[in-house]
């Protein structure tokens, strides 16, 4: 699949909370997200441009309320700004294609695996199931599922 943009179709169609989160760069309440616990296999991609973004393969329990992973399946479509809201500074995690806010990364992830913990609100995301990811146009990045 190619072509991601920030779709204003898909804007309209988000649920108040996913707007909040992506267009507001709003944070979903701790472990009230759909897909803390989700242990399928697949992709994670934008809700809002569909742009490929984490692999299951690299999401892991991390106990902090949010879905984590260790790294981005396709680096290119993160974009990684610092963030001083809130009295600290942190580094805001956006979508490159559809500049929708994601969450934040922070270096305490599993050394193993790099030492980053990519701390993304399920909101920003649509889970796409390795079963369905070639009839969404996904099928080069199976392998990346693992």
């Amino acid at each position: 699949m190619t072509g991601y943009r920030k779709d204003p179709q898909a804007i309209a169609r988000l649920t108040p909370e996913q707007f909040r989160v992506t267009q507001q760069s709003g944070t979903e309440r701790p472990y009230t997200g759909e897909y803390l616990g989700n242990k399928r296999r697949g992709i994670y991609v934008d809700v809002v441009s569909g742009e490929p973004l984490f692999a299951s393969s690299e999401k892991y329990e991390s106990g902090c309320g949010w879905p984590s992973f260790t790294r981005p399946l396709v680096e290119r479509n993160i974009r990684e700004l610092t963030d001083t809201s809130h009295g600290m500074t942190r580094v805001e995690v956006r979508s490159e294609h559809g500049d929708s806010h994601l969450g934040h990364v922070f270096p305490d992830g599993p050394r193993e695996a790099g030492g980053l913990r990519y701390c993304i609100n399920s909101a920003a995301l649509r889970f796409v199931p390795i079963e369905e990811m070639e009839d969404e146009g996904y099928g080069d990045l199976i392998d990346a599922v693992g």
